[in-house]
Parts: structure tokens; sequence; C-alpha cells
């Protein structure tokens, strides 16, 4: 579920990186690994919390 919202995130921002580099591929593939890192990141902060 994080994972997926991280992704999501970071394909958006991606898209927006790679219209600004007038290179969406590799925008979106900067967005993914940004995504995948905050994904990851909410996923532990969330599993740490699991009353929340």
């Amino acid at each position: 579920m994080s994972f997926g919202v991280g992704i999501a995130i970071g394909a958006a921002v991606g898209v927006a990186i790679g219209a600004a580099m007038d290179n969406i591929g590799m925008g979106i593939a900067i967005g993914v690994g940004i995504g995948m890192a905050l994904g990851g990141a909410i996923y532990a902060w969330r599993s740490e919390r699991p009353n929340k």
C-alpha cells in the first residue's frame, strides 16, 4: 500500500522532472526511484507505529 503511494508520487514527480529535462523516460526512472525510497520510508515509519 505505502509503496504504491510512494511510487505514484514519485512517478508524478518524475513526469514533472522529465518535462523540465525534455527526457520523460529519465524523469520517470528518477521519480520511481524516489517513489520506492519514499514508499519504503513510509512503510518503515508505519510499521514502527502499529497502533496508528
